[in-house]
């Protein structure tokens, strides 16, 4: 899958496995926040910023035969496997290749909303969050999966140039027009908009080689740290080196990275 990439972490094959490797970790909480939204079969789901679709399919079988999901993501790539998916599953998926800014919404037609990690990805999320509003059917509600705060993400034992990565990398999405941690605006930001806050809950993961949740930080400094020395944030030889940490952290018995803080929110029309 290659395409002029509408995303900073890209959309070409690597970083479609990567998005795979993180639905693995998070897919319990998204179902998690599912289920504390009521969200059933029979209903309308909205997938903002679905991707390829890894949630778009689990909330397809949720809704069921009578239900339908609506995935809207601005990459033409993503949404072409996530109609290729939809055929081999045989699930009411409607998947849509638009930019936030111009999807097209009827009014009142969606029980639920879900997103993760989309809104962090935007300059004007509250302009977004509106045109959801305004499609959701009363008491119909939001589930919001974002960064709260992003510069935890950290490695024990402490590495050098590992560290340097991890904090050029934060200075990326710093400089852009874009909050990375948006969560933690979402509970006063969806207030004045007059949405119900339902339940705000942290989210937070340490990885060891033990379990399956190292993949997720390592494929992300694989994937995105290259990606840098483009951007003029680290040399080829800066992320050699960073990356060889990461290598030697692997071979360190009682290793651990701290992730970033997540933050759910859960929010009702009124």
């Amino acid at each position: 899958m290659n395409e002029e990439s509408p995303y900073i972490l890209g959309t070409d094959n690597q970083e479609l496995f990567r998005l795979g490797v993180q639905h693995q970790v998070w897919a319990e909480e998204a179902q998690r926040g599912w289920r504390l939204a009521n969200f059933k079969a029979g209903q309308t789901f909205l997938d903002l910023g679905c991707g390829p679709g890894y949630c778009t399919k689990e909330l397809a079988f949720l809704a069921g035969s009578e239900g339908k999901v609506i995935g809207i993501d601005k990459s033409e790539g993503y949404i072409q496997f996530l109609k290729r998916v939809a055929d081999t599953y045989h699930l009411n998926i409607e998947a849509i290749a638009a930019d936030f800014d111009d999807m097209a919404l009827r009014p009142n037609s969606i029980d639920g909303m879900y997103c993760r990690w989309a809104l962090a990805w935007v300059p004007n999320p509250k302009e977004i969050l509106a045109k959801v509003q305004e499609a959701l059917k009363p008491k119909g509600k939001m589930v919001i999966h974002e960064y709260y705060d992003w510069s935890l993400l950290q490695t024990e034992p402490y590495k050098k140039s590992l560290a340097k990565g991890i904090a050029m990398a934060l200075k990326s999405f710093k400089d852009s027009d874009m909050e990375i941690d948006i969560g933690r605006q979402l509970p006063y930001v969806l207030d004045d908009m007059g949405m119900k806050i339902l339940s705000v809950r942290p989210m937070s993961k340490i990885a060891t080689m033990d379990n399956g949740v190292w993949q997720w930080p390592q494929t992300f400094f694989q994937s995105y740290l290259p990606r840098l020395v483009v951007q003029d944030y680290l040399t080829p030889k800066e992320v050699d080196r960073a990356l060889s940490e990461l290598k030697e952290l692997e071979g360190i018995k009682g290793a651990s990275i701290c992730t970033c803080l997540m933050v759910e929110i859960i929010a009702e029309k009124q």
